[in-house]
C-alpha cells in the first residue's frame, strides 16, 4: 500500500485564448468523464524547474507550445483529488495561469484530445456583457437565501457570518458586483453544497440536498477553483499589466481589443471611454494599415507598444471595477 505521507508535486495549467468574443480554456482529454486542465508532475531528477516541467507536460497532452506563464497558487489541501479511499501519496498541484493565441490548424490539438471551450460554460454567472446572468436569480441567490438563514453567526466559525460573504461575493442587498472575485464566489457555492464537486467530494452540505442545481459545468479534481483563480487573477492584472496582448494577434484594431478585454472582464465597457483610455496609456500605435473587412468602413490596425513596459512601472487599462 502506499504511504499516506509521501508528497507529490503535481502542475496544472489553466491555459487561457480567445476567439471572437468568447474567452477560453483548454482542457485536456475533452471526450473522456469531467473535463481537466493539463496537468503533470514535477520529477527532480528529470526536470531542471517547475515551469519547464509545467510547458512540457501541457505539449504533451495537448501539442501545444504555450505562450505567457505565471505561477497562482499551490493547491494542498487533502481529499481534492476525491477518491473513496484516499490513502495514496498526498499531491499538491500548483497551478498556473497561461495565455496564448488559438492556432490556426486545430489538428494536432484534436489529435491529442484536447480542445478549447468556453469558459463561461464553467462559471455561468460571471458573465455580465449582455445582461445580468439568469441562472442568479433562478438559481444561486434563492439558494443561498435558504443557506445563508440555516446557520447563527456563531455556528460558521468563520471571521465573517454567511450573509456577510454572500454579499461580499454574490452582490445581496444591492451591494456592488467585483468581477475579480471570481474564486471567492466559487468557494462560497462549494462551501453551500451548491456546486457538483462539492456533492462528489462528500461535503455534508452537498449530501443534505435533495438535488443539486446545475451551476455550469463541473471539473475533475479541482480544477474548477484552479480555473477561477486563474479568472481572477487575469481580470486583476488587465488594470495593471499589458497581458491583454499576449491574447492578440500583433496587429488587431481597436473594436478587437475592447471586445477581448470585456470577455475576460465578462462585462460591457463604454466604447469612447475604453478609446480614450487606450490612447492615454500610450499602451498602442497605429501600424498604417487598416482592416477592410469589416462590413463599413476600413479600421485601422494598431499594435502593441513594447516600450511602455520600460516607461511606466505598472502600465495596464485601468477600466476599474463594475
Amino acid at each position: 500500500m502506499s504511504d499516506p505521507t509521501t508528497i507529490g508535486i503535481g502542475l496544472t495549467a489553466a491555459v487561457v485564448a480567445v476567439q471572437g468574443d468568447a474567452p477560453e480554456i483548454l482542457v485536456a482529454r475533452a471526450g473522456d468523464g469531467p473535463a481537466a486542465l493539463p496537468a503533470g508532475t514535477f520529477e527532480p531528477r528529470r526536470d531542471r524547474t517547475l515551469e519547464i516541467a509545467l510547458r512540457s507536460s501541457v505539449a504533451a497532452q495537448t501539442a501545444l507550445d504555450v505562450g505567457y506563464v505565471e505561477q497562482l497558487y499551490t493547491f494542498g489541501d487533502r481529499g481534492r483529488a476525491a477518491r473513496r479511499e484516499d490513502v495514496g501519496p498526498h499531491m499538491v498541484s500548483i497551478g498556473y495561469l497561461a495565455l496564448t493565441r488559438r492556432p490556426r490548424d486545430g489538428a494536432a490539438l484534436a489529435a491529442a484530445g484536447a480542445a478549447f471551450r468556453p469558459w463561461y460554460g464553467f462559471f455561468p454567472w460571471e458573465d455580465w456583457r449582455r445582461r445580468r446572468p439568469e441562472v442568479l436569480d433562478a438559481a444561486i441567490l434563492p439558494a443561498l437565501g435558504r443557506w445563508t438563514s440555516e446557520a447563527p453567526e456563531a455556528e460558521t466559525g468563520r471571521a465573517l457570518p454567511r450573509l456577510a460573504r454572500a454579499r461580499l461575493c454574490f452582490g445581496f442587498d444591492g451591494a456592488p458586483w467585483d468581477e475579480e472575485k471570481v474564486l471567492d464566489r466559487y468557494e462560497l457555492l462549494y462551501e453551500a453544497g451548491l456546486v457538483e464537486e462539492a456533492l462528489r467530494d462528500g461535503r455534508p452540505a452537498a449530501l443534505a440536498r435533495d438535488a443539486l442545481p446545475r451551476l455550469g459545468e463541473p471539473m475533475r479534481d479541482d480544477h474548477r477553483r484552479i480555473l477561477a483563480t486563474a479568472m481572477g487573477r487575469l481580470r486583476a492584472k488587465l488594470k495593471y499589466r499589458p497581458v491583454v496582448f499576449e491574447l492578440m494577434p500583433p496587429r488587431f484594431t481597436l473594436t478587437a481589443l475592447q471586445q477581448t478585454v470585456e470577455a475576460v472582464a465578462g462585462r460591457k465597457l463604454h466604447k469612447q471611454n475604453f478609446r480614450r483610455l487606450v490612447e492615454s496609456t500610450a499602451l498602442v500605435e497605429p501600424t498604417g494599415a487598416a482592416e477592410t473587412a469589416t462590413g463599413g468602413r476600413p479600421a485601422q490596425l494598431y499594435r502593441f507598444r513594447s516600450e511602455v513596459i520600460e516607461e511606466r512601472p505598472a502600465p495596464g487599462l485601468r477600466f476599474g471595477r463594475g
